[in-house]
């Protein structure tokens, strides 16, 4: 999968080398994807930590307060429920059983009691055996029988206790503050004390808090003591299994029946099986932050919108501009070319002069030897003189051919033709191109040599380039071998040899000149750069380079101070552009 999306990417951004519509559609495909993603990266990647922190920031915003609220409700219904049990258990112990056995005493004890406090319904004196023996209040309880009860076995035990909330005789709910007495006379009984879960709910809920916060008591089989906006009325028995209490503030995270999340802070009633529990959506903590991010996400896109647009026009404008100065470098390497074409004309025109003048010196010969035969009267009808005359109209006509076929090469080579491959035979090439510096190389004491061990196969090319290629080739290696002498007895030459190299046809021209250093090594393809002094342009290797690149092939060089140079040319049999065309 992996090697798959390389090869995808690698198709999808490669830059074809040639000067074409696609390389420069691909060149501007990939240059706006290099600038968007260099602009777009450093912003989203601000931007993911940005919100990161925010929301790291958002979500202790959100806590603290939830958690300062569990506390102080905590602190008030603590000091609520405490209050109400330390007065009670004073009136326990300040009191006799026989005291509290008379109604009239009771009642004015809780008459008092319940002036000074907000939510007692009744009080009652219950004895060893369970039965309720005296009772102030509103009900008939007086008599009632609590013995096996829950809360008055807990009472025995603990001397203190506050019941969960329950319904009992009363039919609503209310729980039950009760205190354990022991006198010295060893007589025991309890005092109970009714209040209702009124009060309890308007401390944990008072006027003003926001209703998207829920807070109610839970005792520790989670059943309500006071009502919740979420899980319903006291008594209710809450949906979810709390987790066990701890003595500090808990705060958790919660998923509720109807698919929120809620924040949730759970902290324990002191002296009591109460919980408290504090619960707020984190949808509506989040609710500004929601706002926000829709302006921040139009801000966000609409500035990658932004970056995209002008990407991709500033990127179309720039290889707009890399085309046309690429077509103005093709055409002025083109004009290049063949100035450098018409300037090797002058260099082979006293070769090509000499070339000729000889069959034109002959056909003259020729010619005037047939003209004085004809005046002398001496071409009858003898028919050895006819075949003379034979023999000289043919070696007149032999001549001019030849004269016509070297002009035509001339003229030929110094044309100047758009790209023509054709198939062909690189041996014709070179020794078309040997024809032209034969002469020169003979006059400067080199000996020209083509080596072709084994027939080499047809490859699709272009005639005239490569012939300009070789040309230059050659030319460069006599020039060499005119300035450096060499060993006195050494034999100066210039060595062509050509080899088949798989699906190529590999061509070295050796001499055994002057040779380069490695810095001319290093600068010998670059435009102007020239050894010659005043005597040339510096273009020469510079067009061959370029006229090998565009043939599909490639030109290297090796050579050695005062020993000689060594270019190797080697050619596709059929260049990447035409494959399957021959």
């Amino acid at each position: 999968m992996l090697d798959r999306l390389k090869a995808y990417f690698a198709r999808a951004f490669e830059v074809p080398d040639a000067v074409s519509p696609a390389r420069y559609e691909t060149l501007k495909r990939l240059m706006t994807v290099l600038m968007v993603t260099v602009s777009v990266a450093p912003l989203l990647i601000l931007t993911f930590i940005s919100h990161s922190q925010y929301m790291q920031t958002l979500e202790g915003e959100m806590e603290n307060p939830l958690e300062s609220l569990a506390r102080k409700t905590q602190a008030a219904l603590e000091l609520y429920l405490g209050e109400r049990v330390s007065t009670v258990s004073f009136m326990a112990h300040a009191y006799h059983l026989q005291t509290l056995s008379d109604e009239h005493t009771l009642n004015r004890i809780f008459l008092a009691l319940k002036s000074q406090y907000q939510g007692f319904v009744d009080m009652g004196l219950v004895d060893k055996t369970g039965r309720q023996i005296a009772y102030v209040g509103p009900y008939q309880l007086k008599g009632a029988d609590y013995a096996g009860k829950q809360w008055l076995k807990d009472t025995e035990i603990r001397g203190r206790y506050i019941s969960p909330a329950f319904l009992g005789y009363r039919g609503y709910p209310h729980l039950v503050i009760a205190v354990h007495r022991l006198e010295e006379n060893g007589a025991e009984w309890t005092l109970r004390v009714a209040t209702d879960t009124l009060r309890l709910q308007q401390i944990a809920v008072p006027d003003g808090k926001s209703r998207d916060t829920d807070v109610f008591l839970v005792d520790n089989q989670g059943v309500l003591q006071t009502d919740s906006i979420l899980y319903g009325k006291a008594l209710e028995k809450i949906p979810f299994q709390l987790p066990h209490a701890l003595h500090d503030t808990e705060i958790i995270r919660k998923e509720g029946d109807d698919g929120r999340m809620y924040l949730m802070a759970l902290c324990t009633i002191e002296g009591t099986d109460f919980r408290l529990v504090t619960i707020k959506p984190v949808d509506t903590a989040f609710r500004p932050w929601l706002a926000l991010r829709a302006e921040l996400l139009w801000v966000i896109f609409g500035g990658i919108a932004l970056i995209v647009i002008v990407s991709n026009l500033l990127m179309r404008h720039l290889v707009d501009r890399l085309r046309a100065s690429d077509e103005r470098r093709v055409a002025v390497f083109a004009q290049m070319e063949h100035n450098q074409k018409l300037s090797s004309i002058g260099r082979l025109a006293a070769g090509v002069a000499h070339e000729v003048n000889n069959p034109l010196a002959v056909i003259l010969e020729k010619a005037g030897l047939a003209q004085d035969l004809l005046t002398m009267n001496k071409i009858g009808g003898d028919e050895k003189e006819k075949q003379t005359l034979v023999k000289l109209l043919q070696g007149i006509e032999s001549t001019v051919e030849r004269a016509r076929g070297i002009t035509h090469r001339l003229l030929g080579f110094a044309r100047r033709m758009e790209v023509s491959r054709q198939a062909l035979h690189i041996e014709e090439v070179i020794e078309e191109t040997l024809g032209f510096l034969e002469r020169e190389a003979r006059n400067r004491g080199v000996l020209l040599e083509a080596d072709f061990p084994e027939p080499l196969p047809e490859l699709i090319s272009d005639r005239g380039q490569l012939q300009q290629v070789f040309l230059n080739l050659i030319g460069n290696a006599l020039d060499a071998q005119a300035e450096f002498r060499g060993k006195t007895n050494e034999a100066r030459f210039i060595r062509i040899r050509g080899v088949t190299e798989g699906q190529c046809i590999s061509v070295t021209v050796a001499d055994n000149g002057k040779g380069m250093s490695q810095e001319v090594l290093r600068h010998i393809f670059e435009p102007f750069y020239s050894t010659k002094k005043n005597k040339g342009t510096g273009l020469g290797m510079f067009i061959t380079y370029g006229i090998v690149q565009k043939l599909g092939g490639h030109i290297t060089v090796e050579s050695t101070e005062g020993e000689g140079t060594t270019f190797t040319v080697v050619l596709p049999l059929t260049p990447p552009d035409v494959s399957g065309e021959a």
